[in-house]
């Protein structure tokens, strides 16, 4: 089957607002569709003209933390159904690997990321737009327990970072995108009545991409 045309569907939304489970629900929904996520995260500029000390120093909340430049392109790629060369970032080293990953272009594309909204480069881009919506008490919860289980960090650098760095740059950056959501779902991915409106509209672009 040749490819048509692919759906581009921005996921965005605060830190442990359950943008991954949202992403997660729209991949069950498409098994019969070859799916394809890029993260924002991979697209953290490179940084290895800096010393280590500095690299700690990144605000990684910051619109100015992301090479929206190159994500930009490499979703055009994708869109023209060329492939691309994905950034992988090193988190030890504070900057971007000297790797890449190999990605071809799918029917379906997920965009995910915290400020993935904030660039209207990237909007214009997008089919559906997509803005989860979590309370912050529930947000600061998951961050713990993700960054102390899964990244090895301790309960006083993830608090601290949270104060300084991620609220107030979710007040000043994320949030404010909220307008630009053609959806916005409470409660991510456990909100399957907006899942399945999604689902209904990317199926009827698909259709729609498929008569071109």
């Amino acid at each position: 089957m040749s490819l048509k045309k692919p759906v581009v569907i921005g996921v965005a939304g605060g830190s442990g607002s359950g943008k991954t489970s949202v992403t997660r629900s729209i991949c069950k929904k498409f098994r019969d569709k070859t799916i394809l996520v890029i993260e924002q995260d991979f697209y953290y500029k490179d940084q290895s003209d800096l010393s280590f000390e500095e690299r700690l120093k990144t605000n990684y909340d910051h619109p100015l933390a992301f090479d929206n430049d190159l994500l930009i392109q490499h979703l055009k790629d994708l869109i023209d159904l060329k492939p691309i060369g994905k950034p992988v970032y090193d988190y030890k080293l504070h900057t971007r690997s000297d790797k890449v990953i190999t990605v071809e272009p799918k029917q379906v594309i997920i965009v995910e990321g915290i400020l993935i909204l904030e660039d209207p480069r990237l909007v214009e881009l997008m089919d559906i737009k997509v803005f989860v919506d979590t309370d912050s008490d529930l947000r600061i919860i998951r961050r713990l327990l993700r960054d102390i289980k899964e990244r090895g960090r301790s309960l006083d650098s993830v608090i601290n970072q949270y104060i300084n760095d991620v609220r107030p740059a979710h007040l000043q950056f994320v949030e404010p995108t909220k307008r630009y959501a053609d959806i916005i779902i409470p409660e991510g991915g456990q909100n399957h009545v907006a899942i399945d409106i999604m689902a209904t509209k990317i199926e009827k672009i698909l259709a729609d991409n498929n008569k071109i």
